[in-house]
């Protein structure tokens, strides 16, 4: 079905246009937008389709949609603020700032292994439910309690939602404030920027509805044998509880603080934050800082997410596989359900992509991929 593709994109980059406008006819898109920045220019801000499954509401300008784990990466400059600051080290244990964190045999485990999913708290080791994720003095107890997983430093596996929570009670520690609020004041206030972590209720009029995962017979038939052989680490944090995606469309989830999966925003307000870390203004974080937080710390086959990446500081690393591009020292986060961010500052470029249709992929799903390589396509028509 075509589409009205509303926004402006710069001369040089139509294809970042055509592929966003061949996810809406080839890709089963439903509403979406994508931004690019080059050379500190805004060279693409599109958007198009509706806000909802049934297709009733036009997504606008100001269309807000949960972005999933896109939100780690937001939540991570909220860290590497304060290292920048020298209020935070990564090397530190994460007991200096949370003395409570040191139970269950934790007293070692560093920021560092916490940001680059090396704790082994992949997930909680009770019961969890949805509406436990809204309670966060619940949520850090229940960490700060529990042992890891597996070894801390052994291997990789993905906090998926735990991440939020063990970063964001760090910055809480030093800040004095929730890592929604410092995210607010430190970053999207001072930069105009349309993200959130944790929704005014005057916002969520804005907000898109998500339609969540469908997996087929055979695509349910297929997860179903990968997690009867799935060690505990991932069963904690795939399925504790499992989530669809539809999740995010109640309010109670919107308005909550869960700052590794509930950051809504557009994907302007997110180019707009990954622009600094590639136009050389230093304006959020110093250059020194973005250097120690794009090196990697090891590649792993993950425990959760059953494929080999490396992490930085917070942000996946694009690597040989080229998530987000083709500098393999490019970084960013994908979102469940495909949405992502990412920059390359040796290109001097930042992506931004959110939708509300959910797809399949863990990572680099095929809309994603098609806006990355029309970028690239149009970086060497400059």
């Amino acid at each position: 079905m075509r589409v009205e593709i509303h926004g402006s994109c710069a001369d040089g980059f139509s294809a970042v246009r055509d592929a966003f406008a061949a996810n809406f006819t080839e890709r089963g898109e439903i509403g979406a937008s994508v931004a690019v920045v080059a050379g500190g220019d805004l060279v693409a801000n599109l958007w198009g389709g509706w806000a909802d499954p049934g297709r009733t509401r036009p997504w606008q300008r100001d269309t807000l949609t949960n972005v999933w784990s896109t939100t780690k990466a937001m939540t991570s400059l909220c860290a590497h603020i304060l290292i920048d600051r020298g209020e935070l080290e990564a090397d530190a244990p994460v007991a200096r700032y949370w003395p409570e964190f040191a139970a269950g045999g934790k007293h070692q485990i560093t920021v560092r292994q916490v940001m680059c999913h090396q704790s082994g708290l992949t997930g909680l080791a009770v019961p969890a439910t949805v509406e436990d994720y809204y309670d966060w003095e619940k949520i850090t107890g229940l960490l700060a309690a529990q042992e890891p997983l597996f070894p801390p430093g052994s291997t990789s596996g993905y906090q998926a939602i735990t991440f939020g929570y063990l970063v964001g009670e760090v910055v809480r520690r030093i800040a004095g404030q929730t890592c929604g609020a410092f995210f607010r004041s430190e970053i999207a206030r001072p930069l105009g920027a349309d993200f959130h972590i944790g929704l005014a209720k005057s916002d969520l009029g804005r907000c898109s509805e998500l339609l969540g995962v469908r997996p087929s017979e055979d695509e349910q038939a297929a997860l179903a044998q990968a997690y009867a052989n799935v060690a505990p680490a991932a069963l904690a944090a795939l399925l504790n509880p499992s989530l669809t995606g539809d999740e995010a469309n109640a309010s109670a989830w919107r308005m909550a603080e869960i700052p590794a999966a509930n950051g809504h925003g557009t994907a302007l307000g997110l180019v707009t934050v990954f622009g600094t870390l590639v136009d050389g203004s230093e304006r959020l974080i110093s250059a020194k800082t973005l250097r120690a937080a794009r090196a990697g710390n090891g590649r792993h086959t993950d425990v959760v997410l059953g494929m080999p990446l490396e992490f930085g500081l917070g942000f996946g690393l694009s690597g040989p596989e080229g998530h987000f591009g083709p500098n393999p020292a490019a970084f960013g986060h994908d979102g469940f359900g495909g949405s992502a961010v990412g920059a390359d500052p040796e290109a001097g470029v930042a992506l931004a992509y959110v939708m509300n249709r959910m797809g399949m992929n863990l990572v680099d799903d095929p809309r994603k991929m098609a806006l990355v390589e029309a970028v690239y396509r149009g970086l060497a028509t400059r």
